[in-house]
């Protein structure tokens, strides 16, 4: 019973401190502010350090998450940015391959004007993916006008000639097959023969007589022999002549003048298509009776 009465003594004593706490404050104002400061200087210095720590966390904290949500802007930034040079990169490429495309078709439709042949330009589409022959596919055929034995060209010289056509696409086979045959004839000395291509990716001119005097660097061109190529159009330059003793004639390696392997786009001799028969049988009729002991 005693300890009751003890607390609720010191209750009260509490509530009336407090009480004479808040009337010195509306009461006396200036009293009150100086008894605060003379209070609140000691205290204010013991509350500071921790306060100024506390201040100090968590603007550090407020500083890393502004740099980590710049850091993440930056880096969406940059990855925009990669995204957009690959894009540019690829509409460079895009236009620098339809600038060379165009340079091609330039100097294509420049010798075409020039060539007294008629010719029809047409696109490489394929090439022969086995080892049965070196040849490549168009992407014109009988609806344009394309037969077979037709001579394909490209401003620079002679590809070949075309052995199998379709509605709409025909297929070329380069001179340097084996089984293809163009009457050429050596520029210098105006020595005939036949070019075959041979089983390295060349070509040779074969049935040289023994008495030319060819020789490596000299250029082979049509003879205009067969109705596929008229005259004058360059097919190679010799790199090598071989003569062995007892054989009949001479036979010399060629270097193709066209680089086969990078073509994009040619040239198909049409006309004068009518002489092409005759002039092919011509052709067998000399490589036959070349070939006879």
């Amino acid at each position: 019973m005693a300890i009751s009465r003890s607390t609720y003594g010191t209750r009260r004593l509490a509530i009336v401190l407090f009480a004479c706490l808040l009337v010195a404050l509306f009461l006396l104002p200036s009293q009150s502010q100086r008894l605060l400061q003379y209070v609140g200087g000691p205290l204010g210095q013991v509350l500071s350090l921790p306060l100024a720590a506390f201040s100090s966390v968590d603007h550090g904290i407020a500083d890393m998450w502004n740099g980590y949500v710049a850091l993440q802007t930056v880096r969406e930034e940059n990855r925009q940015l990669h995204r957009d040079i690959e894009l540019l990169k690829g509409q460079n490429n895009q236009l620098r391959e339809s600038m060379t495309a165009v340079q091609r078709y330039e100097a294509l439709l420049n010798f075409k004007q020039q060539s007294p042949s008629q010719t029809l330009a047409a696109q490489v589409i394929g090439r022969d993916a086995t080892n049965w022959y070196r040849g490549m596919i168009l992407n014109k055929g009988e609806n344009d006008g394309v037969r077979t034995e037709m001579g394909v060209i490209t401003p620079a010289g002679v590809v070949g000639r075309v052995v199998k056509t379709n509605a709409t696409s025909s297929v070329v086979l380069l001179v340097t097959d084996p089984n293809n045959a163009i009457a050429g004839v050596v520029q210098r000395t105006r020595d005939e023969g036949i070019v075959e291509g041979t089983s390295h990716g060349r070509a040779r001119l074969k049935y040289i007589p023994l008495l030319s005097n060819v020789q490596a660097g000299d250029r082979v061109v049509t003879s205009g022999l067969t109705g596929a190529f008229p005259r004058g159009l360059a097919i190679g330059s010799l790199i090598q002549v071989e003569k062995s003793e007892g054989d009949l004639f001479q036979s010399a390696e060629i270097e193709p003048e066209v680089d086969l392997s990078k073509l994009d786009e040619v040239l198909i001799i049409t006309a004068p298509y009518e002489d092409a028969d005759a002039a092919q049988k011509l052709l067998q009729a000399i490589h036959g009776d070349r070939k006879k002991p």
